[in-house]
């Protein structure tokens, strides 16, 4: 969980609000709807760094600190962790502000790997900066 000091880690990729068609029945948001917001900003910057097309391949930890409520803007920060040949590992955390209070809070995070891939879906050697 979030102490009052931690800070969001990485850059900030995705930023969204969460409204009523996104929730469960009991009114809160689905896990599975934050688990794509994280993933849509994974691949934005798996695609920044690998320069080009990727496809998320495994999410290998994923942990729910918080829910998230309606009417919350999620805000999903990316770390990127690892660069190999072909792949990449990053670590996403999502934080949600409450009522447009500037003060954040981790509500998720996960750590995502995603592979680069050519023009035809086969995986691709990562161009290196």
């Amino acid at each position: 969980m979030a102490t009052q000091s931690e800070q969001p880690k990485g850059e900030l990729a995705v930023r969204t609000l969460a409204m009523p068609a996104d929730t469960n029945p009991n009114g809160d948001i689905f896990g599975g709807w934050v688990l794509s917001q994280m993933d849509i900003a994974g691949a934005i910057i798996a695609g920044k760094e690998a320069k080009g097309r990727t496809v998320t391949v495994q999410v290998e930890t994923m942990t729910f600190h918080r829910p998230v409520h309606v009417g919350d803007v999620l805000c999903c920060y990316v770390e990127v962790i690892k660069i190999g040949n072909t792949s990449l590992k990053l670590k996403i955390e999502a934080w949600a502000m409450r009522n447009f209070d500037p003060d954040r809070v981790k509500v998720t995070e996960g750590i995502f790997t995603y592979v680069a891939i050519d023009e035809n879906r086969k995986p691709r050697p990562i161009i290196k900066s």
